[in-house]
């Protein structure tokens, strides 16, 4: 009888370790969640002159580094008509990215690729910043100054607007302009419509000397190549 026992005893105790390296399998084997690839800059500028590309991708870097994800390729989604790492030649901020895809601070996906990310409009809860917040825009209940423009230089392709890079990122001139998109595709009145709604290329700012008026604080989208 006591030996009975004793085998019960051991086939139970070998069933709840069984069981306790199954979960422990389990869960070794679950598919971690996506991380961070993309994020519009908590940092702001006063100026266009962000130091060129190399001075804006530096940005993407630090804030990034500062929030964990440092050991990622950060670009700023930028484009230059004069950039020095191609011979001074004209840079399109789509070929600067990587292929994606991209997901923001909270996991959501904000482009599966790149032509899937040029077809998204504007949205406030997808273009958030490093830290998960939302940028002050024209959502309902968003606090206040506006500073959903976000500087691109692109037109709504990703490519290239001549004349409008604040002379690829380097000038403050107040005679210049640079081509902003919505973060939160929200234009005056709560319009979505046309390019009101375009997250890179809405309109284009008042001038290279001043990122605030209307509606702006010299943000600017940052995404992981690789």
């Amino acid at each position: 009888m006591k030996l009975c026992i004793s085998l019960l005893a051991i086939v139970a105790v070998l069933v709840l370790a069984s069981g306790h390296r199954d979960n422990i399998v389990g869960a070794a084997s679950a598919p971690s969640a996506p991380t961070m690839g993309f994020f519009v800059t908590s940092t702001k500028n006063k100026t266009g002159n962000l130091g060129g590309l190399a001075g804006a991708d530096r940005l993407c870097r630090n804030l990034a580094a500062a929030v964990g994800f440092g050991d990622k390729t950060w670009r700023a989604y930028l484009s230059a008509e004069r950039d020095p790492d191609n011979n001074n030649n004209p840079t399109d901020a789509r070929s600067r990215i990587g292929n994606g895809p991209w997901f923001n601070a909270h996991g959501l996906m904000v482009g599966k690729d790149l032509a899937d990310l040029h077809a998204r409009r504007g949205n406030p809860i997808l273009f958030v910043d490093e830290r998960g917040q939302a940028v002050p825009g024209n959502w309902p209940g968003s606090p206040k100054p506006t500073e959903h423009d976000i500087l691109t230089g692109s037109t709504p392709e990703g490519t290239v607007m001549a004349g409008k890079t604040c002379n690829s990122w380097t000038s403050e001139a107040s005679d210049v302009q640079a081509r902003i998109g919505h973060a939160d595709g929200i234009g005056l009145g709560g319009n979505t419509s046309g390019s009101s709604g375009s997250w890179n290329s809405s309109h284009d700012n008042q001038s290279c000397s001043d990122t605030t008026p209307r509606g702006g604080a010299g943000r600017i989208y940052c995404f992981a190549a690789k």
